[in-house]
């Protein structure tokens, strides 16, 4: 049943402001003059390099020779082989091998930069160039709470974390598998996830990529909300793939990412390499090894929609080389998505790196250092798509709502770094000097009264207050106040206006595609 696209309701989707004073304020501040927040960031600071052009060029060389060497395998996927062949690939097997310059001559098709729409054009964002685009984390088994502690995820708390990401002005994006609904069948739970997506949220949103057919169920889904023709033309749906580090793409993974460029949807291509296991300790080795498995996938979607967007996405990582384990959140990792950067950059091609990571198994001191220094590599870095901005903990095994609403007010510090210092009459303040002079204070001045709401960011879990009055209000650490905000979020959600023809067709698609098969739980 194909519908029109959404329109934006007459308000804006702007919420009723609840109370007054300070709340009032910071949450006017906090959303804008929309009442939606900003529906992307324009940084305003520049990319931090720190690789030479003699490195740079090294480092691509290394990726040309395990292109053209070592060679990739590309398993049960003909149609993919049959791309290569013609592109002029090597083919012996599923072993394709790649002159030196192929890949980057098939990526000249693909977009800078590209829109992703929502459902309410108000939420559209920009991926690429100086946009940076924060989307919660995805993909974690367990959810986590203070309250029920750690426990296999349902649908409901899919649902409850989709809204969350939707009341908070500082996440753009509605992300993905937010968490695995496991109460679901592992063979329908991508209708339930798509559908809770557009229900909860207007925003944009990212679709399954587990099956083929999943992918094509998810746009087929898009289409009921945008109408096919809209979609033929715009990107409005994202699929997060991912390589079989080292060197392997398999079938599953290149028929998901063609579904998408088919369909001219956006893949974001990401290779997950764990240093030690799947690439090297070294972190120059696993920088080439990254660049040569994206840069292929990404070529992939050339060949099969020349001019398809996509993303060029990097998840470095390391492991404990005593026990084995993964660690996220370690410096290594971090200093090489500033290197993953650059070489984007080279390749003119949109970027998704780093995010809130951890492996703290509680949303601690422990857990905010490790992502702090992950998304500040993300920030500097230059990424556009920050996928696993809200939420992570556990090393990805766990989606934590304490976590979530920690993560998300740093977004929103970071909002304010991405800002900049900006320079006219009114930040110099050279009146606010004149009436001041010297000796005095600026607290009651008239430039102070002028600015004072617009100031500063105004986090929404931080206390700081005087210790004192801290303790009297019982002594709460910042996790017990995310776990007090997130259940007010919860409770004051309101869902934005869906079309009800849209609505009834989407669910007529996922109750038809439900009947079609038996459930499968594995």
């Amino acid at each position: 049943m194909e519908q029109a696209r959404a329109e934006v309701p007459e308000d804006g989707g702007k919420r009723r402001e609840r109370g007054g004073g300070r709340q009032a304020r910071r949450e006017q501040r906090s959303h804008g003059t929309q009442g939606l927040g900003r529906p992307y960031i324009m940084r305003n600071i520049p990319t931090y390099d720190i690789l030479s052009e003699e490195n740079l060029v090294r480092i691509e060389k290394a990726a040309d020779t395990i292109l053209a060497e070592i060679g990739i395998e590309f398993r049960d996927d003909p149609v993919a082989l049959d791309h290569w062949k013609r592109a002029g690939a090597t083919i012996d097997g599923v072993l394709v091998k790649f002159d030196p310059g192929l890949l980057r001559e098939v990526l000249k098709t693909a977009p800078a930069t590209f829109t992703q729409h929502a459902r309410n054009p108000a939420r559209s964002v920009e991926i690429g160039g100086k946009s940076v685009v924060f989307s919660p984390a995805y993909g974690s088994p367990f959810v986590m709470d203070l309250d029920k502690g750690r426990r296999y995820g349902t649908i409901e708390d899919f649902r409850n974390f989709v809204k969350l990401a939707q009341s908070s002005p500082w996440l753009h994006h509605s992300g993905g598998t937010i968490c695995e609904p496991v109460d679901v069948p592992v063979n329908k739970r991508h209708l339930d996830m798509v559908y809770s997506h557009v229900k909860y949220s207007d925003r944009g949103f990212m679709g399954s990529v587990t099956a083929e057919s999943r992918a094509e169920d998810s746009i087929d889904m898009a289409r009921i909300v945008f109408g096919r023709d809209f979609v033929d033309r715009n990107c409005v749906i994202l699929g997060n793939v991912n390589v079989n580090s080292p060197l392997v793409w398999d079938a599953t993974m290149t028929t998901s990412l063609r579904a998408y460029a088919r369909a001219n949807q956006a893949a974001v291509i990401v290779p997950f390499i764990l240093g030690g296991a799947m690439g090297p300790v070294t972190n120059a080795g696993a920088i080439a090894q990254s660049l040569a498995e994206t840069m292929a996938g990404c070529a992939l979607t050339q060949l099969e929609r020349p001019g398809a967007p996509v993303i060029f996405g990097n998840f470095l990582s390391s492991m404990s080389l005593r026990s084995g384990s993964p660690t996220f959140g370690t410096p290594e990792p971090a200093i090489g998505s500033m290197v993953i950067g650059q070489l984007a950059r080279r390749l003119n091609l949109p970027l998704r790196c780093s995010g809130n990571f951890t492996t703290s198994k509680l949303p601690d001191g422990h857990a905010m250092n490790e992502a702090t220094i992950s998304m500040m590599a993300a920030v500097h870095c230059g990424a556009n798509f920050i996928l696993h901005s809200a939420g992570f903990l556990d090393g990805l095994l766990s989606m934590s709502y304490e976590k979530f609403v920690m993560d998300a007010d740093f977004c929103g510090a970071l909002h304010t770094y991405l800002d900049g210092v900006r320079i006219d009459d009114n930040q110099l303040a050279l009146d606010a000097f004149r009436e001041v002079g010297p000796g005095s204070h600026f607290f009651g001045s008239q430039h102070t009264f002028a600015n004072y709401e617009t100031a500063f960011w105004d986090s929404e879990i931080a206390d700081n207050e005087p210790y004192e009055k801290w303790e009297a209000a019982g002594s709460l650490d910042s996790a017990t106040r995310a776990n007090k905000r997130w259940k007010k979020v919860l409770a004051e959600y309101e869902a934005p206006p869906l079309d009800e023809g849209i609505d009834e067709g989407l669910r007529d698609f996922m109750e038809e595609k439900k009947r079609s098969m038996q459930d499968a739980w594995y």
